[in-house]
């Protein structure tokens, strides 16, 4: 009888279970996702295991801030589910329920609706996997074969850490509720709201609140001289700037708009700023994380997007696009498979017997090739990169980078590199070698033929240990392109889809805020009804109420984003780039969850 009564009570809060579970289900398949791209070795098979162990970082540092924020959500979730049940709990035990048998029920419908979500997730997450996977192998350019998004020990920790999560949960509405009396239950909705009135005490909190703030956002705007510390200032001076914002400065612009007479008494202005001044005293804790959490799910998408620069700043780092070390035939076959636009050949002698190696260069040949390279120049927190031809005097020129320059194009790079005349360049014993300097047309759309041909050109004699051979591999273009691609392609997948996660979890969590009053406002609404209000007029002020709701953390959390982003400009050329694109996305799907919320609210307080 128990559980029948319980399905009801189940069955009448569907809409807010729904919410709940759609919040955790997203959040157990991109945590499941996470998981499989980080710890499935099948990766570390590919064409090249470091650029994507540099990603499987990327994305185990995503698995624990998802794991903390999701925590975060389950509890405040949770919490507002209990709260909106209890009334129902307390008259199952008038009717007779024991508190062991209320006890065990609680226990089992927050463990069953964990295990149902997180199986739900799961199947999502599978089908995610194999989508984004297969985006991130094609642009990470790594050969897998037979992949699947289906991976076990994933499934197993995916399932580990939600159980534990709801386990947790389950134990604490147990106690919760089980400690708390009949009455407390049956009148949880008609507790009053407690207003502080404290003029000085507010006026304070308004000071301080914009002072925190203020001290939050120069620590992010001057990063490069704290360093790591703008961080910890600023997490610890914006989280409690914005509690004393919410507690104050909205609260005394209601006030000051409830003096207006004229703005007051037109419409349900009245009506509206009396439900938003109870509303803020009993909102401040959330508003604040809820604006924290916006702030980390705007940034997350937006630098995850931004992040895709990095490659074009790689490219421009280095001059030429594939440096020949050897000529074979089947160097010279697959240098068909390349739009080569320009190619250049260096001739040179090396005599690594003396104690101190030199690399020989004729003047002649110098002056004669014009070879080029990126001269990289820091300014503020970017390099600038300027294309500068090397010359004979530059290369004498110790103190100069041309000399280093004109070595790092050959195998030999820490050699110092000598300029002699061709009467000279002969008598020198040794054997010519050559490099061939190529530029290519669209080095993105080329990138996998070209890394396979700097591969095939290694020359195998300059060293027998391999390390060396693949140091040379490691200073190419190609190679260069493929460490920042895996690395902003990782922040790329995972900024978007944290960014996601995050949404849907702070969304929701004030969706259940406003939800849960939403019973104790209804004879509000019907007394005005009764009176003579029209029902167009009923809904434009819960439209205005919760739209408020919705607005204060979010212009906060923009606020917050617009700052935060300049922490990021020691690693983006402009984080700011295109930041319209981001924003537009997130919100679209914030206005889409307000809106629900709306249409959730009216069915409750406007139900006949």
């Amino acid at each position: 009888m128990l559980w029948k009564l319980s399905l009801t009570g189940l069955k009448s809060r569907f809409k807010d279970y729904a919410v709940l579970f759609s919040g955790l289900t997203l959040a157990a398949a991109i945590f499941y996702m996470f998981m499989t791209i980080a710890i499935n070795p099948a990766f570390l098979k590919g064409s090249m295991a470091i650029a994507f162990s540099i990603t499987q970082m990327v994305f185990i540092f995503g698995i624990a801030l998802l794991a903390i924020i999701t925590l975060v959500y389950i509890v405040y979730a949770n919490s507002f589910l209990l709260s909106m049940r209890k009334k129902d709990y307390g008259t199952y035990m008038i009717l007779g329920a024991r508190n062991s048998k209320i006890g065990r029920l609680i226990f089992t419908e927050t463990v069953v609706i964990g295990l149902l979500a997180t199986a739900l997730g799961i199947l999502i997450g599978i089908g995610l996997t194999q989508v984004v996977s297969q985006l991130l192998i094609s642009q990470l350019g790594l050969q897998l074969h037979k992949f699947l998004g289906f991976y076990l020990p994933a499934i197993l920790w995916t399932v580990v850490f939600f159980v534990v999560l709801f386990f947790l949960a389950a134990i604490w509405n147990r106690h919760k509720l089980v400690s708390t009396s009949v009455i407390k239950l049956l009148h949880e909705d008609q507790k009053p709201v407690k207003l502080r009135n404290n003029r000085i005490w507010k006026a304070t909190e308004v000071i301080l609140g914009l002072a925190l703030l203020a001290i939050g956002y120069w620590a992010m705007w001057d990063y490069h001289q704290l360093q790591i510390k703008s961080v910890e200032i600023g997490f610890v001076t914006i989280l409690a700037g914005s509690y004393f914002v919410f507690d104050s400065v909205f609260t005394t612009v209601i006030n000051a708009l409830r003096k207006n007479k004229k703005f007051k008494y037109s419409k349900l202005h009245s009506f509206t700023l009396g439900q938003l001044k109870f509303r803020l005293g009993d909102y401040n804790r959330v508003l604040t994380v809820i604006s924290l959490l916006f702030a980390l799910a705007l940034g997350a998408i937006t630098v995850g997007l931004n992040f895709n620069n990095m490659t074009e700043t790689a490219l421009q780092a280095t001059y030429y696009d594939a440096v020949l070390y050897k000529r074979d035939a089947k160097v010279n076959q697959q240098l068909k498979k390349v739009a080569v636009r320009k190619q250049t050949t260096l001739n040179y002698k090396v005599n690594g017997k003396k104690k101190f190696p030199v690399l020989y260069v004729t003047d002649q040949e110098i002056a004669k090739k014009k070879i080029k390279f990126q001269s990289g120049r820091k300014n503020g927190d970017q390099m600038n990169w300027k294309t500068k031809t090397i010359t004979v005097a530059g290369v004498k020129n110790k103190k100069q980078e041309m000399n280093f320059q004109l070595a790092s194009l050959t195998p030999y790079s820490d050699y110092e590199v000598k300029v002699v005349t061709p009467a000279e360049y002969v008598k020198i014993p040794g054997k010519n070698k050559q490099v061939t300097l190529l530029l290519i047309n669209n080095f993105r759309s080329n990138f996998n033929n070209i890394e396979k041909l700097q591969k095939m050109s290694l020359d195998q004699t300059v060293t027998k240990d391999a390390q060396g051979v693949y140091v040379s591999l490691n200073n190419s273009k190609s190679a260069q392109y493929r460490l920042v691609a895996s690395v902003a392609s990782g922040f790329e997948f995972m900024g978007f889809f944290l960014g996601l996660a995050f949404l849907a979890m702070l969304a929701s969590t004030l969706m259940f805020k406003v939800l849960s009053g939403a019973n104790s406002d209804r004879p509000r609404y019907e007394m005005l009804w009764k009176v003579g209000s029209r029902r167009k007029l009923l809904k434009s002020s819960i439209k205005a109420e919760i739209g408020t709701l919705f607005a204060l953390p979010a212009v906060l959390g923009v606020i917050d984003v617009l700052f935060g982003l300049q922490f990021f400009k020691g690693i983006l050329a402009n984080p700011y780039d295109k930041i319209w694109i981001p924003f537009t996305i997130f919100l679209v799907l914030y206005l889409l969850y307000y809106l629900i919320t709306v249409k959730l609210y009216e069915e409750i307080v406007l139900k006949k």
